[in-house]
């Protein structure tokens, strides 16, 4: 159906939306002048309080019309947010040229309006097809609607958006034709998306603090085409604060599988970058990651992961025994202290190694790696045991990058995670979270690591 076109006047909104102008005399948008003053507006404004009970009326009216006539239709073709979108930015266009002109005078300069044109517009409430104005010189430049620009910076956004949410590009443009109406080709959504890819570059190689109490390492595997579709290892790692918070450090593509070699070189980066010293690195069980981590910290604990090393444990065991393994086991990685752990360890040594000798094998050459966490109190133990917090992350990583299947290349993968790692945490409220979390792990490490944690402060 047709909206009724709403009573909000041009001449109104230039009143009071525009910036101040360098002279008194403005001109209207028929092309009118007149000494009508305009006054300047903060920079932050609400611009939904520049409607006044007239224009709140005239909206409420066309709601009800559009109601009783067969549903209020907000969005899309002939919504209502529509009609009011395409009058606000044709008005703030005849203020921004009004300004041109008034200073173009005041400078002396010729240059008069010279017409208008169509353009075609996709915004966050549908296409609206705007008139924009022209000047004879050709020097207008307008804010409120770039030159060439076919999109509001809220379709950018919203598109940004929900490819980090995982969505592939022909899901986005398939959304945005379904719910708003824009035409987008999945071109576009890729082109759209290399907006960030700056930002990526800048974030990956930013400075870092120059002390990160905990370091937790993983990586998580995608698709790259290269020549043949292959897996490839992305490497990342978290940084937990002074202050307790989580700081993601970076990304990093491998050429194949992961491996010690590739971490050694990344936390080598993650040094270089401004990270003198790190106190726990919790990691999985790869071999030769405590030779890794320790060639760049030398004074860094390495902790492996527990979980990780209960699934490799029964692998190596039939399943009818991974009960009673279970139950054996847990005395070891609960015991008080390292101590009453191998004590643990050896009962279970006796009963299990008859049968399981790699079982007995696995966990003696880790136990350098098991036990440093057992020196901490009982209630922050899950904290520095697991790997739990990257694996969590990994797994919106792995959401998606499994939505695209495989990449084209080793950037468009990196982008996809970068963009699925700038969707986190929208609220805040996980920052706040991790911090309280960490608060009682944080006051054990001031004792434990006694002056590493504020150097500054020795």
């Amino acid at each position: 159906m047709t909206i009724t076109p709403l009573e909000i006047n041009a001449e109104t909104v230039v009143e009071a939306a525009v910036v101040t102008t360098t002279s008194e005399t403005a001109q209207s948008p028929d092309g009118r002048e007149g000494a009508a003053e305009v006054g300047a507006l903060p920079a932050q404004l609400d611009l939904a309080a520049l409607l006044g009970p007239e224009a709140i009326a005239a909206l409420a009216s066309a709601a009800r019309r559009q109601a009783v006539d067969g549903g209020l239709k907000l969005l899309g073709s002939d919504g209502l947010l529509q009609s009011i979108t395409k009058q606000v930015i044709e008005a703030a266009l005849e203020a921004e040229m009004a300004d041109h002109l008034a200073s173009a005078r005041a400078g002396q300069g010729a240059n008069e309006r010279n017409g208008r044109r169509g353009k075609k517009v996709a915004t966050e409430v549908g296409p609206v097809q705007v008139i924009v104005p022209r000047d004879r010189a050709g020097s207008f430049e307008p804010q409120v609607l770039r030159k060439n620009a076919r999109r509001t910076s809220g379709i950018d956004e919203m598109v940004i958006s929900l490819v980090g949410k995982g969505l592939t590009t022909g899901e986005v443009s398939a959304h945005l034709k379904e719910v708003f109406g824009v035409e987008a080709s999945k071109e576009t959504v890729s082109a759209i998306t290399d907006r960030v890819l700056k930002g990526m570059a800048d974030w990956r190689s930013r400075p870092l603090d120059r002390v990160y109490p905990v370091l937790i390492i993983d990586a998580v595997h995608v698709k790259i085409r290269d020549g043949a579709v292959a897996n490839r290892a992305v490497y990342v790692a978290i940084g937990v604060t002074v202050e307790g918070c989580r700081d993601i450090l970076g990304l990093w593509a491998g050429d194949g599988g992961e491996g010690a070699k590739m971490w050694q070189a990344t936390l080598t980066e993650i040094r270089n970058r401004g990270v003198n010293d790190v106190c726990m690195v919790l990691c999985d069980g790869l071999n030769g990651m405590p030779e890794a981590v320790n060639r760049v910290w030398p004074q860094a604990v390495v902790q492996r992961c527990i979980i990780h090393l209960l699934r490799n444990t029964y692998q190596y065991a039939s399943k009818a025994d991974w009960a009673a393994i279970a139950k054996d086991l847990k005395p070891v990685y609960t015991a008080p202290s390292a101590e009453a752990a191998m004590d643990r360890f050896l009962e279970f040594q006796e009963v299990w190694e008859g049968k399981y000798p790699a079982i007995i094998r696995l966990w003696s050459n880790a136990w350098p790696e098991v036990v440093p966490f057992l020196s901490f109190d009982v209630e922050i133990r899950k904290l520095i045991s697991t790997t739990n917090a990257v694996e969590s992350l990994n797994a919106r990583l792995r959401r998606a990058a499994n939505a695209s299947g495989h990449f084209p290349t080793e950037p468009a993968a990196l982008k996809r995670l970068y963009l699925a790692i700038l969707s986190l945490d929208p609220t805040g409220k996980a920052r706040q979270r991790w911090s309280n979390k960490w608060k009682a792990a944080l006051n054990a490490f001031e004792t434990t690591f006694d002056g590493r944690l504020h150097p500054d402060q020795q």
